[in-house]
């Protein structure tokens, strides 16, 4: 098999294989340009603590070790602001030698501040699973800012797979930016296309939004259904640079528009803790096509989840935040991000959760 990021088509071959196994069976919308989308379960364990099941273990002995009590998510049920749930997900892995996976929360879920980690049996990492894993899979999620309303089927995290390693180096990505563009402006590129903030915008000086602290339980199959206001405080600057509060969570967004050609894809690592005590919260793929010409688009900038940690800090107009990190495909998909599947962020701006009106 080609060395990289397995595309759509290559997923269904896995699903045809019974390398990934569902019930019920995966359906034609889990199926994105290059992950698939994992379904939650029918129950929900609250757990006393966040845990790796660890080497020769089993996450459901370690879930009887950390249980206070499970949820029946059959007719919904809510998982609540600061506490930590494990729940089994429809999917399950029988992976052949040379396939690794990664997982990682979607979109969506990033913006509402809704930690979503993946965690298997024996695993001594969150999302990361090695080659050759055959057994169940699981979701850890804890609402940091908002309680949820959740029900089974619900996709919060999607993963990945791969074929050997394929990370474009520096050389590589400064050539494919001279050919591409793969961001406006100039390009940083250290161990990945660095991005920077943006608290100068074109228009107004509207620059992110802050998580108010005691709002209501959101639904997340109400899709443009919340007025912002609810949930969000407006973060606004004319002096284009702002004091992040520690423990607070602010959306914001990158003053690049990024690209993601049809043959690569990414994902996004946070920047370097000594810059400063803040991190882009959640790291997060971009699928083949994003923000491409082939794809509809026109580069599309990057929405930051950014929590800041220990004391206050001053985050400036175009500081560098994180980076991208892209990867060859194994082969090009046969759907693009904006072009086949509905894409809710392919051409976006500073932009919320779909929740939100």
């Amino acid at each position: 098999m080609t060395t990289g990021v397995l595309p759509a088509q290559a997923i269904c071959g896995l699903i045809g294989t019974g390398a990934i196994a569902a019930h019920p069976a995966v359906i034609e919308a889990q199926v994105q340009p290059a992950s698939l989308d994992l379904r939650l379960g029918t129950v929900a364990y609250r757990v006393r603590a966040s845990f790796l099941a660890g080497h020769g273990r089993t996450v459901a002995e370690r879930i009887a070790e950390f249980e206070m009590h499970a949820v029946d998510l059959s007719n919904g049920a809510v998982l609540e602001k600061g506490c930590v749930y494990v729940i089994p997900l429809m999917e399950g892995l029988a992976l052949p030698a040379g396939i690794t996976a990664v997982a990682n929360a979607k979109s969506s879920t990033g913006r509402l501040d809704l930690l979503t980690r993946t965690i298997t049996d024996g695993g001594a990492e969150f999302d990361r699973i090695p080659d050759g894993y055959k057994g169940p899979l699981y979701a850890e999620v804890c609402p940091r800012s908002f309680s949820v309303l959740v029900r089974p089927g619900m996709r919060l995290n999607q993963i990945r797979f791969r074929s050997g390693q394929a990370v474009v180096s520096d050389a590589e990505l400064a050539r494919l930016h001279a050919s591409e563009g793969l961001v406006s402006g100039e390009a940083v590129i250290s161990d990945g296309l660095g991005f920077s903030v943006d608290l100068r915008p074109a228009t107004g000086d509207l620059v992110g939004y802050r998580a108010k602290p005691h709002t209501g339980v959101i639904d997340l199959d109400r899709i443009g259904h919340y007025p912002a206001g609810e949930f969000w405080e407006e973060v606004r600057t004319s002096e284009g640079r702002i004091i992040l509060d520690p423990g607070a969570f602010y959306i914001l967004v990158s003053r690049e528009a990024v690209t993601i050609p049809p043959d690569y894809a990414a994902e996004m690592a946070p920047y370097l803790a000594m810059v400063g005590e803040f991190r882009v919260h959640y790291a997060g793929f971009f699928d083949p096509g994003f923000g491409h010409a082939a794809a509809g688009g026109a580069g599309s900038r990057g929405v930051l989840e950014v929590r800041c940690h220990e004391a206050p800090f001053v985050l400036e107009h175009g500081q560098v935040v994180g980076r991208l990190v892209y990867e060859h495909m194994a082969e090009r998909p046969d759907t693009l991000y904006g072009r086949e599947i509905r894409s809710n962020y392919q051409g976006q701006g500073l932009k919320l959760a779909k929740q939100f009106k």
